[in-house]
């Protein structure tokens, strides 16, 4: 599938990496390991699954010795992601950051634990409080039944890389809806120019909320211009179909959950280069906010809108517990304040492409009790951008 760029659409004004994609960021690698299997009729425990997992690995070196100054923002906190507390206290994140579904949080988690203790020599001193978030994918995948297993994180970590990252129906968005169309994972870059600093800041996100009527590409009203009665939304489909044991009596997702249905939920991970503190990180991760907030999201009561940014700009530093010989200081670099506008219209930017992106790659997918979640159709998606003068690339 196309990508928002090959199809003419253009977000913002700066200029995105060569890959426009996280990996951008000199070192990050992402990796997926995606479970699709079976079909029909819901049996928890055994499917249909559309699920998996995304790590995605801070920097090129030992993630799991070598922390990196991170922090996190919670737009509206009816998610998880495991880690946060330690990350807002120490400002540091050490290990892979990893993006599943709602009811494999835990086993992610230890599955990275483990991870971490292989990596580091036998009998060395080694602790984690890992990074997992989460959203939603039950519309399509038995969630229930808890299918990500241990060696599906080894495998997601083993696959990491830098270079081109497969987007859609992939790892932990394999499952995912958005915006009432098949949604999943996404990623953009930007790279400021030299007089900016030429900072490259990158962004992943696993796309699962919002309502079809509330989308919007590059300013354009898309969502209005495909309702439902012309591209069928999933939760149409899901008002006849009940979860065996979790609903009363003759009882619908639509009629008991239905808010959760339509506001869904985002991770959003946010990667630069720029020799910034945790405090800074921490504002970086706000503007994504915005960028999410410019593609229709509204950081709804039932939606998980959790972001979290890091900075590969002070590579070797002691992780937190290390002991040092006096006097204990170790020196970093960090921008001054106004040197981070160009980094938050960056942030921005690549937000709400990473976004356009994912709906783009996703392709139409079927899963538990035949609930089909549709793409975004590109040649109406094309021909409306065209209408409303949009379109600014080759297309």
């Amino acid at each position: 599938m196309a990508r928002a760029r090959d199809l003419g659409i253009v977000i913002g004004e700066l200029a995105p990496g060569p890959l426009n994609a996280i990996t951008d960021v000199a070192g990050v690698r992402v990796g997926h390991a995606t479970i699709v299997d079976g079909d029909g009729p819901l049996v928890v425990g055994k499917g249909p699954v559309r699920t998996g997992v995304t790590v995605v690995m801070p920097h090129g070196g030992d993630v799991w010795h070598d922390p990196v100054f991170g922090a996190p923002h919670v737009l509206n906190g009816n998610g998880e992601m495991t880690g946060l507390e330690w990350a807002r206290e120490a400002g540091m994140i050490g290990g892979a950051i990893a993006i599943t579904n709602t009811h494999s949080v835990g086993v992610v988690r230890d599955a990275l634990v483990a991870e971490g203790i292989r990596s580091q020599p036998a009998g060395a001193f080694y602790w984690s409080l890992p990074i997992v978030g989460e959203t939603w994918d039950g519309m399509l995948n038995d969630t229930d039944g808890q299918h990500v297993r241990a060696e599906h994180v080894a495998e997601a970590i083993a696959a990491a890389a830098g270079g081109p990252v497969a987007e859609g129906n992939v790892g932990g968005g394999t499952g995912m809806v958005c915006h009432e169309f098949k949604g999943g994972i996404g990623t953009s870059s930007r790279c400021l120019d030299q007089a900016s600093g030429g900072w490259t800041v990158g962004v992943l996100v696993q796309a699962n909320y919002g309502r079809r009527g509330l989308l919007r590409v590059d300013g354009v009203p898309v969502g209005q211009e495909l309702p439902v009665e012309d591209v069928p939304s999933p939760y149409s489909a899901a008002r006849s179909v009940h979860l065996p044991g979790e609903l009363p009596a003759g009882a619908t997702i639509a009629a008991t959950n239905g808010a959760r249905a339509r506001d869904g939920s985002i991770i959003i991970v946010v990667a630069t280069d720029a020799p910034i503190l945790p405090h800074q990180c921490r504002r970086i991760a706000q503007r994504a906010s915005l960028g999410l907030a410019r593609a229709g999201g509204v950081g709804a009561t039932t939606s998980g809108d959790l972001i979290l940014a890091f900075s590969t700009g002070n590579l070797g530093l002691p992780p937190p517990e290390t002991a040092s010989p006096a006097p204990g200081v170790s020196s970093v670099r960090m921008l001054v304040d106004k040197a981070l506008d160009p980094l938050f219209e960056a942030t921005v930017e690549a937000t709400e492409e990473a976004i356009v992106n994912a709906l783009c790659a996703a392709e139409t997918m079927t899963g538990r009790d035949g609930i089909t979640a549709h793409a975004l159709p590109q040649d109406r998606l094309v021909d409306i951008m065209r209408r409303h003068g949009r379109l600014r690339g080759v297309a």
